[in-house]
């Protein structure tokens, strides 16, 4: 390991080296805390938005739509299959101004267990009213999803910057890699259930769209359940005191709304490659979850799928997403986060150009795309997360794991919007998912070209031997 030396701002804020003060065994109970944020959070990413709500929101709002098959949610003429992905898109308008703030808050008292408990549980609150989506009930489906989706963004900023604190510069991978791994064995867990009700709704006496809404419902409930765990072991720390350089200031004083989002912008320009990887993750990491997001609406729509064909691709996705993350985080440990990760974005424009010829009405094709997808779909996201935790100056953990935040879990607003306008333009769903190329092709250049190792040291950060 290469130990870089750090002026005296640095010397008493930096977080990991306060875990790494504490006994091993409360550092290990409290990093199996953190994995059941990603255990409890995963069933409504996977079950709500990656197979039931696409389809569903986007059948809901064509038995509300005009002749021309358009709804018209404040008056705006809205092709219906493009409303799923424009709500997705709006989440994240809101988000951007959510997260920054709570995440400021966060660093600036030490409190982020109570901020993570109230979004985690408005969030498992609306994904559960989703059991009264029904009829044409478009915008209580719209409204719904926006809250939620905008109340899972803000928790995992807050979960996500845990990291540094529960685990040192060289155990990092290992720890976000099984935090993934955990949230993909419990989508799994789940998607069989739900297929098992789904695809016997007639035998339990349910009609198909109750079974869909009791898919939704459970999801949220499942989240809300297993939140108590991380809440119960992770503790929060003292909030560190800021030296010479005023972070701690600004950030205590910028107020709120516009005031302190600009602040909190500001003080990332004063660590401009720390900013040029999130610049990088945010444009692939758009394109992955806009795949993800959008996955179930193209197969369903484009390739004429079944629902029950879906859950199984899903359920595909998840198991093999188990062991692609533990594999890549083995392979980062011989070639480095940032080779793997640049790896992991060549297969996504593998998968991109593959799932643009694919045949309709071809089930085998279709799982073939989703063992590729989850082979490299958790590995990509853990070790991303890794890595920024490694470029985040210490005592802002909070505050840049928001704006980190931004981009994560398919709640970013440029690929769902571009996926919805190529639609709304061709009425191609194939031509919508080809169009996510730019993302990783102009995500993989940029991270190529941020030298992380002068990212991490110049956060005043230790370098690991290999990242």
């Amino acid at each position: 390991m290469t130990q870089v030396t750090v002026g005296p701002a640095h010397e008493t804020a930096r977080a990991d080296r306060s875990a790494a003060d504490e006994g091993p065994g409360a550092r290990r109970r409290e990093q199996r805390g953190w994995y059941f944020y990603d255990f409890a959070n995963s069933v409504y990413s996977t079950s709500v938005i990656t197979v039931f709500l696409g389809p569903y929101l986007t059948s809901v709002a064509r038995a509300a739509a005009d002749a021309r098959g358009f709804v018209h949610p404040l008056g705006i003429p809205v092709r219906a299959g493009s409303l799923y992905a424009y709500t997705i898109s709006a989440s994240i308008v809101l988000a951007v101004l959510a997260m920054p703030l709570v995440g400021a808050a966060a660093d600036r008292t030490g409190r982020k267990k109570p901020l993570l408990a109230a979004s985690a549980y408005v969030g498992a609150a609306a994904t559960a009213g989703m059991f009264f989506l029904n009829g044409d009930r478009y915008l209580l489906g719209a409204g719904l999803l926006i809250v939620a989706n905008v109340a899972l963004p803000v928790s995992s900023a807050l979960y996500n910057a845990y990291l540094p604190e529960i685990a040192g510069p060289e155990e990092r991978d290992r720890v976000s890699s099984r935090g993934w791994a955990f949230g993909y064995t419990s989508g799994a867990f789940v998607l069989v259930l739900d297929l098992v009700l789904y695809s016997g709704h007639d035998s339990f006496g349910l009609s198909q769209s109750t079974a869909v809404r009791i898919c939704l419902a459970s999801a949220g409930l499942w989240w809300g359940a297993f939140t108590v765990v991380p809440l119960r072991r992770l503790r929060d720390r003292r909030a560190a005191s800021r030296g010479a350089d005023g972070g701690r200031t600004a950030a205590g004083t910028a107020g709120t709304g516009w005031r302190q989002l600009a602040a909190t912008l500001r003080d990332m320009r004063r660590h401009p490659l720390t900013l040029a990887f999130l610049l990088a993750f945010l444009i692939y990491n758009d394109g992955i979850q806009t795949v993800i997001s959008q996955a179930s609406v193209y197969g369903s729509e484009e390739l004429g799928l079944g629902q029950s064909t879906l859950i199984v691709a899903v359920l595909l996705v998840q198991v093999l997403a188990v062991a692609g993350a533990l594999a890549m985080g083995r392979l980062a440990r011989l070639y480095g986060g940032k080779r793997t990760v640049l790896g992991s974005l060549g297969v996504w424009v593998l998968i991109l150009v593959g799932g643009y010829f694919l045949p309709a009405g071809s089930p085998v094709w279709f799982f073939f795309l989703a063992a590729a997808i989850g082979l490299v779909l958790g590995g990509s996201q853990a070790l991303s997360r890794s890595l920024f935790s490694h470029m985040v100056p210490a005592g802002k953990e909070a505050e840049y794991f928001s704006a980190y935040e931004l981009s994560d879990r398919g709640l970013s607003w440029l690929g769902p919007l571009a996926f919805g306008l190529a639609y709304q333009l061709t009425g191609s769903y194939r031509v919508a998912i080809v169009s996510l190329l730019v993302f990783f092709v102009v995500g993989s250049v940029l991270l190529a070209r941020v030298p992380v190792r002068q990212a991490v040291a110049d956060a005043g950060n230790t370098v690991p031997e290999r990242i």
